[in-house]
């Protein structure tokens, strides 16, 4: 008790010693980290983290030690910074722009985007709406659905695009002989935001081999990013979804839509309660041989 009163009296004698240009600087500092943790959140760059952090550890571990260890990685350490600018030259570059063409950067480091609930559900209902019809004339399809991990290398292989999610729109770029029908479309907040871009292959050796490159281009869109893909096949009519490296194929419109519903909508307390009902509903089925009240 006496240690824990004594560590916040040093606390307390700390925090009236500090300045104006203390708080400053703990403020700046706690920004730059916040951006970090977004950078990291926003990107594929957690497992490079956790490299550099185990990188790091062994360095701390080998100093005083083990000196050939230690040699070697000190000189490592030294070609790091070229080595972290070459790998995220795209995200820096991103951030940099981002920085320069807001008005008050300081002011917005703390701003998130709100994402408009109805402009999703239009997304998601106009996206149902198109491979429905895509499904009967058998016409491929690949939508890309970004969520926290930002697809920008993506869309710069593509044609740029800033429209709202239509059916007519959808069903007009995959169209057999248009010049985009090829690449995938990227939707961001219910925004299409590029068409024509080209997604990484899965390298998953365990795919079915009656899966074409369309589906594996989605399933490793999916294994890469939290990315929600749609897929329609060209042979088949076919609706599939690839999440997280998992493909669910052979989808209704009426299952596409509330997958669809359940990955990218906010959830609310309400849908909370719905997906509850929907459990205790299952669950007396069970009980109840397989039949439940509505």
């Amino acid at each position: 008790m006496e240690f824990i009163m004594s560590t916040v009296q040093r606390i307390m004698n700390l925090v009236h010693t500090l300045g104006f240009w203390d708080y400053l600087d703990i403020l700046i500092i706690a920004c730059l980290i916040y951006r970090l943790i977004l950078f990291v959140n926003k990107t594929n760059a957690s497992r490079l983290m956790k490299g550099v952090f185990v990188f790091v550890l062994v360095l701390w571990i080998s100093s005083g030690r083990m000196q050939a260890l230690n040699f070697l990685l000190e000189h490592v350490v030294n070609w790091a910074v070229v080595g972290i600018l070459v790998l995220f030259q795209p995200e820096i570059r991103r951030v940099l722009e981002q920085v320069g063409s807001s008005r008050l950067p300081f002011l917005q480091i703390f701003s998130k985007p709100q994402v408009d609930r109805q402009t999703i559900e239009r997304a998601i209902s106009q996206t149902v709406s198109a491979c429905g019809d895509m499904s009967k004339s058998r016409t491929g399809a690949l939508i890309v659905f970004e969520r926290n991990n930002q697809l920008d290398d993506i869309l710069r292989s593509g044609t740029k695009l800033d429209a709202e999610v239509s059916s007519e729109l959808l069903k007009n770029i995959f169209f057999v002989k248009a010049p985009m029908h090829d690449g995938a479309v990227i939707v961001r907040e219910g925004r299409v935001l590029g068409a024509g871009c080209m997604l990484p292959l899965s390298r998953n050796v365990n795919l079915s081999r009656d899966l074409g490159m369309r589906h594996r281009a989605g399933i490793g869109m999916s294994e890469n990013s939290d990315a929600v893909v749609v897929l329609v096949s060209e042979e088949t009519g076919s609706i599939s979804v690839a999440v997280g490296g998992m493909l669910k194929r052979h989808l209704m419109t009426e299952t596409l839509e509330q997958l669809l519903r359940n990955e990218l909508l906010p959830h609310t307390e309400e849908d909370g309660d719905d997906r509850k009902r929907k459990s205790l509903k299952g669950l007396l089925a069970k009980k109840n041989g397989g039949k439940a009240d509505a």
